[in-house]
């Protein structure tokens, strides 16, 4: 298992090719690529150039860090027909980057919108016939988080969307501080995921369904949003001796194709110390469960 840094808090302080350099000092020997002005934007077209992706390659045998998996966020299961012929698009350029750097995992979200979940759906499995040769092709392994607000949200629903795309190169994330938007079954998810659960994310959040669900409140009632942090590990209510005790379970930590990754996005003005603590403290729970 590959335990990697998500250097979103760092994005607005250090510029793309500190990354690797910023991650080896903070104690990480992996780092994961999230949507980056420079890199892969949120929802837009990747903006890095062959010379860059030759730059941030460079800048991590320097710095003697590998990318542990690059995660693009693209409308590929929109049910507007020319956003999603877009994102695949931009699906195809970000998947040769990721191929020139050396880098066999991508995970990303389902997309699409939980109102129009069956025109979604569609779309997404549209968009899955056109890129799954090429993932296939190129030997990825593309590893989908039912993100809040997504098309599918549920955890056990979500796996049965990814095992109708029929590969093994399509498995699934569990974002730990999607835990209470995703039915709050972690065991029963991670069980029946098994070999397809290739990543994680590791930070805490609120179970937003406690105090008879009004722990957050907004005006007026009823209306469509969706609320999750990403903070440090105990400073919410995932339960972690039931996440990593599960991660144990199915083999997921002593596999040499699975990411964990540190994704704490909560405290960016304290984010060396969190970082560090979040190595730390999930090594704790990891010698803990074995």
């Amino acid at each position: 298992m590959k335990i990697a840094l998500d250097p979103t808090p760092f994005h607005h302080s250090h510029g793309l090719l500190e990354f690797p350099r910023l991650a080896a000092d903070l104690g990480y020997k992996y780092l994961q690529l999230t949507p980056h002005a420079d890199f892969i934007p949120f929802f837009n077209h990747p903006k890095a150039d062959d010379e860059l992706v030759g730059q941030l390659k460079k800048a991590c045998k320097d710095a003697d860090v590998e990318i542990a998996s690059v995660l693009p966020v693209l409308r590929w299961s929109g049910p507007d027909e020319d956003a999603r012929e877009a994102a695949v698009r931009y699906w195809k350029r970000a998947i040769q980057i990721t191929v020139d750097l050396g880098v066999q995992t991508m995970n990303t979200e389902f997309s699409g919108r939980p109102e129009k979940a069956e025109e979604s759906e569609r779309a997404f499995y549209r968009s899955m016939e056109e890129l799954l040769p090429i993932i296939e092709r190129e030997g990825l392994d593309v590893l989908i988080d039912p993100h809040p607000d997504d098309f599918v949200e549920d955890g056990l629903a979500a796996l049965r969307v990814i095992r109708g795309v029929n590969s093994p190169n399509i498995g699934m994330v569990y974002v730990a501080s999607h835990t209470f938007h995703m039915g709050n079954k972690p065991l029963d998810i991670m069980r029946a995921a098994g070999d397809k659960l290739r990543l994680v994310h590791v930070s805490d959040t609120m179970d937003h369904h406690a105090s008879h669900g009004l722990r957050y409140i907004t005006n007026p009632p009823g209306n469509a949003v969706r609320v999750h942090q990403h903070l440090k590990i105990g400073d919410g209510d995932v339960n972690w001796d039931e996440f990593f005790g599960g991660l144990n379970e199915i083999g997921f930590l002593d596999k040499d194709n699975t990411v964990m990754v540190s994704s704490v996005f909560a405290e960016d003005d304290n984010a060396n110390e969190v970082s560090r603590y979040q190595l730390e403290t999930m090594g704790k729970y990891i010698a803990k469960v074995q």
